[in-house]
């Protein structure tokens, strides 16, 4: 028996055993470094090849656009600093999201500061974007698009092909933050019309520490500088010896989810909305987010008059998240649910319930029961 219900999978994953099992070799009998010109190390850069063409496999690659990271923030980094300087006679201007990750609203506001211009888009209640709002502030001086695939607190999945049709006619690059998609759903980069794209391992069921940065060099020249100088590892973009460890289970983490994908989302939809229905006949409940663009694993909840961390705190056993982003002494309210129009008070009582390849009917019914036990018995306006 588990001594927790893990219902956080968007924030991380428990490792599979079977991803576990293929890098074990790597920390205490395979263990060269990759780059090394000896036969053992030759060894090691076989294996970082075979994971590098499980990744692109799964994402419709080919093997020289996919670049290891440590994870999708610094290949959101990497991309969206590199198409700054290297697009900057083109333009100063970028466009986004309010909602996006952090990893990217970051870094566009550090780049406010260098005299680039960003547009935030802002999305409808449903979380989603109009895209004639896209469209409208297009120009010829942008040089990038950000927009996130899957929403990770909403699971709301945006319409990104047709972005990348509306950025390419100003010819501006397309990125997106993939990270909540790849591994789930089917991915192909040449159908979807990505010229960049950002994912991570710890997601699908790696460890944490390991991530990818998608370049598109079959259909077009992108060239970005790199962020970390010091050898010219992985085609001169990213110097550092290499997470053979890592990036082994990589890619037995995406070779799992090519073969186990439909399974898994049959699944764990299945366990979602059995979740989600139960907890709807509590009063003053509501789904956040569109319900019929998001994905199979993620229901954003609304407790009205609830407070989120006091349910979560009462939960021991329970591990979910509250969607808020904290910082060193204050909490505050989730930025992607009041760019989504919620008030202060629907924001902190909302709670994220995110399933993964791991759970099970038991564990649904027990969250549900824990629910009905102490739902009634919470005061209302705990303020």
């Amino acid at each position: 028996m588990k001594p927790y219900i893990y219902l956080d999978n968007n924030a991380t994953t428990q490792v599979d055993d079977r991803v576990l099992k293929s890098m074990l070799p790597y920390f205490s009998q395979n263990y060269a470094n990759a780059n090394s010109p000896h036969q053992f190390g030759i060894m090691a850069n076989k294996a970082v090849e075979t994971a590098r063409s499980q990744v692109s496999e799964l994402i419709g690659a080919s093997v020289k656009e996919v670049v290891f990271t440590s994870g999708a923030t610094e290949a959101i980094n990497t991309a969206i600093k590199g198409v700054a300087e290297s697009y900057s006679s083109k333009g100063k201007h970028i466009i986004t999201v309010s909602t996006e990750h952090s990893a990217v609203l970051d870094t566009c506001r550090y780049l406010e500061t260098k005299g680039y211009e960003i547009t935030y888009l802002p999305v409808k209640s449903d979380g989603l974007i109009d895209l004639r709002d896209l469209k409208s502030n297009l120009r010829n001086d942008t040089i990038l698009v950000s927009v996130m695939y899957v929403n990770n607190e909403t699971g709301v999945v945006q319409p990104i092909k047709e972005v990348a049709d509306l950025s390419h006619e100003v010819n501006a690059l397309f990125l997106s933050d993939c990270t909540q998609a790849v591994g789930k759903i089917p991915i192909n980069v040449n159908l979807i019309g990505v010229d960049l794209m950002c994912f991570s391992g710890h997601k699908i069921y790696a460890p944490k520490g390991v991530g990818a940065l998608y370049i598109n060099r079959s259909r077009k020249h992108i060239t970005l500088p790199a962020l970390l100088h010091g050898g010219g590892h992985e085609g001169g973009l990213r110097s550092g010896t290499l997470n053979v460890p890592g990036i082994v289970a990589f890619g037995t983490a995406c070779s799992l989810a090519n073969d186990l994908m439909q399974y898994d989302s049959l699944r764990i939809k299945e366990l979602r909305n059995t979740l989600e229905k139960g907890i709807l006949k509590l009063p003053k409940t509501f789904v956040i987010g569109s319900t019929q663009q998001r994905i199979f694993n993620v229901t954003n909840i609304c407790f009205s008059g609830r407070e989120a961390n006091i349910m979560i705190g009462i939960m021991k056993k329970v591990a979910v998240s509250n969607g808020a982003a904290c910082s060193s002494a204050t909490i505050e309210p989730s930025h992607v649910l009041k760019a989504m129009g919620l008030s202060d008070d629907e924001a902190y009582a909302a709670i994220r319930f995110s399933l993964g390849r791991f759970n099970n009917e038991n564990e649904i019914e027990t969250v549900l029961k824990i629910f009905k036990d102490f739902y009634g018995q919470l005061p209302l306006d705990y303020a």
